[in-house]
């Protein structure tokens, strides 16, 4: 008897070890796809300059070429997120990964602008659908208790990756022989690792239960899941088919209209404030380099360690509304204080950095919480798609902006894309701290 019991312990013992270890790796699987998503959209502001010259940009091209990334999530954020949720997340969390790899090793042979530009909006289509597959793919295999923080972790990757891409790119721009080209194409070897890395990752369970695979959704949650409440609540799951029109539906439109509104006024300012810190900063009489935009994107990783240690402790709206109110104001200050010194300004977009990072965490973290099974692939695509409308347009119009309606006005009309995402969020924003994703996704409002 004895024997028997110690066997059962062990067992259990290696049984838990494994889980935890396929859930670390899920985690650092999709925290790598942040950080390259990060990576490739940071590495084009140090080359730009180098860039135009060889490539007699025009400032249209310029500003194409740097919002084209943004314009290919619109593409790939909704159509991955409908594939997932019909295919499977598993297919095409390692497709997104090949798109990836392939098109990144493509910036290598680019000659024209129109080729640059197309390769990069291809680029964009694969970080779309890293957002709309990975995101509900870890949401739906983490513990409730640790889902804000784990899936929050991916946000640090992300600016990690800004920041290490602006660095990286800076540094070899500045102080090697290496062509814009080759700098550019930096981000393949990261793509082919993470490419090996996901090869062999089970599919969601909770998406096998909504298409009606009861027994593999039964073995793969007792297989890999930590907590049998999220293994019981995969039972709760709906068998129905989703469509894009549920997302307008009486039950979930107040969900879409918050998380692609909530996400595009968050992400607006801060894309085209950091992809252009240099000449930003410029326009304020200090010198960009290294602090502009390594600088912003630091204090934006410092904040969101910040918003990930408290998330599941404090919850979501109180990291989601009051920063953004905050935000609005700072941006409202530096428009409106014509002859504020250097420094002050500098230290008021540092503060817009990390108020800003504070409630951008969150935009991946709503989106598979406040949607169903059935169509938490392609509501987080579509709100990701919304978003990155607003952050193209933020990166495409700001330095014409600036040049024909000057920093103040620009930075006024920031702080009015800040304040109508806080009354939103206001609003809207639901408190789904500790909930299963049954409950959050029941329509849940606050």
């Amino acid at each position: 008897m004895s024997s028997i019991k110690n066997t059962t312990i062990v067992s259990n013992q290696a049984d838990a070890g494994f889980k935890r270890r396929f859930l670390w790796k899920l985690v650092l699987v999709l925290t790598g796809g942040m950080f390259l998503d990060g990576y490739v959209l940071g590495i084009i502001g140090p080359v730009t300059g180098p860039m135009a010259d060889d490539l007699g940009l025009s400032t249209l091209w310029e500003g194409l070429i740097a919002a084209g990334a943004l314009f290919g999530i619109l593409i790939g954020s909704p159509l991955a997120g409908w594939a997932s949720d019909k295919f499977g997340r598993k297919l095409m969390f390692t497709a997104d990964m090949a798109l990836f790899v392939i098109a990144s090793a493509m910036q290598f042979f680019v000659h024209e602008p129109w080729q640059l530009f197309a390769v990069r909006l291809l680029m964009g289509v694969a970080i779309g659908a890293e957002y709309s597959v990975g995101w509900p793919l870890l949401s739906e295999f983490v513990p409730a208790q640790l889902r804000g923080r784990l899936m929050g972790v991916t946000l640090i990757a992300w600016y990690v990756g800004f920041m290490i891409a602006y660095l990286v790119g800076y540094l070899l721009s500045k102080h090697t022989d290496l062509g814009w080209r080759l700098i550019l194409g930096t981000s393949t070897v990261i793509a082919a690792v993470l490419l090996i890395a996901r090869i062999g990752l089970p599919e969601s369970p909770r998406w096998l239960w909504n298409v009606g695979r009861r027994d593999e959704a039964h073995a793969l949650a007792h297989k890999y899941m930590e907590s049998f409440a999220d293994m019981t609540d995969v039972e709760h799951e709906d068998t129905r088919k989703g469509s894009f029109g549920m997302l307008f539906s009486r039950q979930y439109w107040r969900a879409t209209l918050f998380t692609a509104g909530f996400w595009f006024c968050a992400v607006t300012p801060y894309f085209a404030i950091a992809t252009f810190a240099d000449s930003v900063l410029d326009r304020y009489g200090l010198s960009g380099g290294l602090a502009g935009g390594v600088g912003l994107s630091a204090v934006a990783a410092g904040a969101v360690v910040i918003t990930v240690l408290l998330v599941d402790r404090v919850g979501r709206r109180v990291l989601t509304v009051p920063p953004q109110w905050l935000c609005m104001v700072l941006l409202a200050v530096i428009g409106l204080w014509a002859g504020a010194p250097p420094m002050v300004v500098l230290v008021l977009f540092l503060a817009f950095s990390f108020f800003n990072a504070m409630y951008n965490t969150l935009t991946g973290i709503y989106p598979a919480e406040v949607f169903p099974t059935e169509i938490r692939g392609i509501g987080t695509g579509f709100a990701a798609a919304v978003s990155r409308v607003g952050a193209g347009i933020g990166t495409f119009m700001l330095p014409w902006s600036m040049a024909n309606l000057g920093t103040a006005v620009t930075m006024l009309i920031a702080a009015a894309i800040a304040g109508i995402g806080a009354g939103l969020s206001q609003w809207l924003a639901p408190e789904t701290k500790g909930m299963s994703l049954s409950e959050t996704a029941a329509g849940v409002v606050h």
